[in-house]
């Protein structure tokens, strides 16, 4: 940073981040913490992946659930050659609701019965967003039924499309289903809300006690991913969404549990590019390394 800039009290975007970076309360107890790395946007192999993730110093990956034997071959021999815990991600597309609910129910049997490898957890893309309130409840039902009988935590996703697309919305059912847990990817809200939530305060306060995995992408008022993080212009945005996470991990530390975290920030179209190019106007990969390298700093002794 030049001495005009620090005269001036102006930090740059890495240093702005760094003195984000501070704990922001003393731990009586240590948390425990795994960070995974996603493969969203990776070209490579799924051993090549791994290896990268391990070279980082990431604790593990989160993944599709693999749909072939072949492919979950694969994925289990790259897990276990490399040493990386996993967490699987679990969803449907299809429009029909039957059909959709059928695909998901067998997509979550398979990922919480059929590993080699015992997921941390399973997160899911569940329902849709212009599903019924009952027709969505299903996929709650089905999933805490799962997690009784084999123990895996299940968590489901707030995000844009699906049943927890908004934050009022998510608040009705979790008042009206007790055993629901939450992936918070709060940045969909941010873009659903076009706003920082501060007059849903309470609403996101309900929602943060009932978080069991995050992922850590930043989002903002129009978009779900700001374009790079590191970037001076986003430090209010990027501590509003490290305030959103310290409450997560301020009772994570208190109750003894392991909090997950997923670095999610994505390739294009989820980072900008530049016109007619499609060139990203940022590094991927490199962002999602400093998101983990700034959370371990955050949050670990």
């Amino acid at each position: 940073m030049s001495s005009a800039l620090a005269s001036a009290g102006v930090l740059t975007g890495f240093e702005a981040i760094a003195e984000a970076s501070a704990a922001p309360f003393q731990f009586e107890n240590k948390l425990s913490l795994k960070i995974l790395g996603t493969n969203w946007g990776f070209e490579g192999t799924t051993d090549a992946f791994c290896a990268a993730v391990k070279k980082e110093g990431y604790d593990g990956i989160e993944i599709w659930w693999p749909d072939t034997r072949d492919k979950q071959n694969e994925l289990f021999t790259a897990l276990k050659k490399h040493g990386l815990e996993v967490g699987f991600l679990c969803g449907s597309g299809e429009t029909d609701y039957a059909v959709h609910l059928d695909a998901f129910k067998k997509s979550i049997t398979a990922a919480t019965t059929e590993y080699v490898q015992k997921p941390l957890y399973v997160n899911c893309h569940s329902g849709r967003d212009h599903f019924t309130y009952d027709q969505n409840k299903a996929f709650i039902d089905h999933t805490s039924e799962a997690t009784e009988k084999t123990g895996i935590p299940i968590y489901h996703e707030t995000h844009r499309g699906r049943m927890l697309f908004a934050a009022h919305i998510t608040r009705n059912f979790i008042e009206k289903n007790p055993q629901l847990r939450l992936t918070l990817d709060i940045s969909h809200w941010c873009n659903v809300h076009e706003s920082l939530l501060t007059d849903q305060q309470e609403t996101v306060k309900l929602a943060l006690s009932r978080v069991g995995h995050i992922h850590s992408r930043i989002g903002h008022e129009e978009g779900p991913q700001v374009n790079d993080p590191r970037a001076p212009e986003w430090d209010a945005t990027v501590k509003a969404h490290l305030a959103w996470w310290d409450a997560v991990v301020e009772q994570k530390v208190k109750s003894g549990e392991t909090l997950t975290v997923l670095t999610e920030f994505g390739p294009p179209h989820y980072l900008p590019t530049v016109p007619f190019t499609n060139q990203p106007l940022a590094d991927q990969w490199a962002i999602n390394v400093h998101m983990m390298q700034m959370l371990r700093k955050r949050y670990l002794k």
